[in-house]
């Protein structure tokens, strides 16, 4: 059921974005700086685009820059995360070997109902 509603959700998206675009095929301009700026420097780029791309292009670089930013922002936590990680695996070793040694002399199945415990 999920899934029927996520694929009519992305239907319904994707006939919306392509409705958009097709109302928006004008070409507009787009240049890199302010004329007087680019005036004073000598040069200007500038290229013409339909602006459906624009707009789309300036969704899809904003939720780049917002990923990137968040991944950036969770880096510490995801450090924090793997020394835990390390240090469970250590320890857990450790009282394996210390079980280990602890059951040394005793029968086995003796053992394995005192590991169980």
């Amino acid at each position: 059921m999920i899934r029927y509603l996520r694929y009519a959700f992305l239907a319904i998206l994707g006939i919306v974005l392509i409705s958009v675009s097709l109302a928006n095929r004008e070409t507009v301009e787009l240049t890199l700086m302010p004329d007087a700026f680019a005036e004073l420097l000598g040069f200007n780029l500038s290229t013409s685009l339909p602006l459906f791309v624009v707009v789309l292009g300036g969704v899809v670089a904003g939720l780049v820059i917002g990923f990137l930013w968040e991944w950036l922002r969770e880096h510490k936590h995801r450090r924090d995360a793997s020394t835990k990680k390390s240090e469970v695996r250590k320890l857990e070793r450790e009282v394996k070997k210390l079980k280990k040694k602890q059951n040394e002399g005793q029968d086995e199945v003796l053992a394995l109902l005192d590991e169980a415990s």
